[in-house]
């Protein structure tokens, strides 16, 4: 049964945030707001870390404002739910990925690409409907309107589970929307990190041929042994890459450091595209001749609407799809984003917020 609201005023809440381009995060004290007829209120154990994380706090996008308190692969059980929510309970695993608010009305929301509004307010670094300012994951509690909610299946692990809501869906609605979800598909992923692995297994469930193309050599025998990767090219090895020219439908490129685009084209099929999913910070260079002969395609795709959000999951569910994570204490968070920026961890952090979120 619903649980109608009984705050008058908004609860305190409490979590780890940024104050300047420093990136350091700390214990931070805020409100959030009373449940709305249309919220859940779910209280958070389990917050990935995500590459986007450590970019907003730094400012390196150049859009941050501070302090800054970030998390947006949020997972936990829910508290309280307003009177006309429909699809949860009290007690419901569930979880927030990227956004938690759009117009509803535009070409986008009406074709449930939440993602892709103009006014989509992002879980964390933006401006909410009521004016405030949203702080997410890192934190002890949150509160979405349930269009925004997530429920997580029964047999998948809330911390494992937790990067499923960006680094899952970031990858997952390419592979789907680009009809590189077909079985015997030759996918190539480029990067093997926090997306790319997870790329890896959806395509693999899919039926698909996978190929990791990656400039470290060490990463060869976890592609294959452990990831489920078919195959695997050092893209500084000019005959690897000259032999492997022509042989994939698709690329998904993982990678958010600036690196060499042209290479990868050469090794697309005819009409093969690549997806970007990774974000640089600094613009990529682009010849059009590589594009021009072959038809080949360079696209962008940036996460995915509520419908594919609970899609992905149930997928994940059915294959038992779960990211490689390392948990950890939300006092390690500054440590971990050292590690992130060195590419230091296998693949996923999570925080250990249920067990180690302590009011200062």
């Amino acid at each position: 049964m619903a649980k109608a609201p009984e705050e008058e005023h908004p609860m305190k809440a409490f979590g780890w945030a940024a104050r300047d381009t420093s990136g350091v995060l700390s214990p931070f004290k805020f409100s959030r707001r009373v449940t709305g007829d249309e919220d859940v209120r779910f209280k958070i154990l389990y917050c990935g870390i995500c590459h986007s994380d450590l970019h907003s706090v730094k400012n390196e996008w150049g859009n941050s404002t501070y302090p800054l308190l970030p998390g947006h692969e949020v997972v936990g059980v829910v508290t309280e739910v307003g009177s006309k929510v429909q699809k949860y309970k009290v007690g419901d695993r569930v979880g927030v990925g990227s956004m938690v608010g759009a117009c509803h009305t535009c070409e986008s929301c009406e074709n449930n690409l939440e993602n892709y509004c103009p006014k989509v307010i992002l879980t964390y670094n933006a401006v909410d409907h009521d004016g405030t300012k949203t702080y997410e994951g890192y934190s002890d509690h949150m509160v979405a309107n349930e269009r925004y909610i997530v429920r997580i299946p029964d047999n998948l692990p809330l911390d494992a589970a937790a990067p499923l809501l960006c680094a899952g869906i970031t990858t997952y609605s390419p592979l789907r929307y680009f009809g590189l979800d077909k079985p015997g598909t030759k996918v190539g992923v480029v990067g093997l990190g926090g997306l790319g692995h997870v790329a890896i297994k959806f395509a693999k469930a899919f039926g698909g041929m996978v190929t990791v193309i990656s400039t470290s050599p060490s990463k060869k025998k976890e592609a294959i042994e452990v990831l489920g990767a078919d195959s695997f090219l050092l893209s500084s090895n000019q005959d690897e890459m000259q032999a492997a020219m022509g042989t994939l439908d698709g690329i998904i490129d993982t990678v958010s450091a600036v690196h060499a685009l042209v290479p990868l084209l050469f090794l697309l099929k005819s009409h093969g595209k690549i997806i970007m999913v990774g974000a640089p910070e600094k613009p990529l260079e682009l010849p059009v001749f590589p594009l021009i002969m072959g038809r080949k395609m360079v696209a962008g795709s940036g996460g995915g609407g509520m419908k594919e959000t609970q899609e992905m999951i149930d997928f994940a569910g059915k294959h038992n799809i779960t990211p490689n994570i390392e948990v950890i204490p939300i006092d390690y968070v500054n440590t971990a984003m050292e590690r992130l920026a060195k590419a230091d961890v296998k693949y996923r952090f999570v925080l250990d917020i249920g067990n180690t979120l302590k009011a200062a």
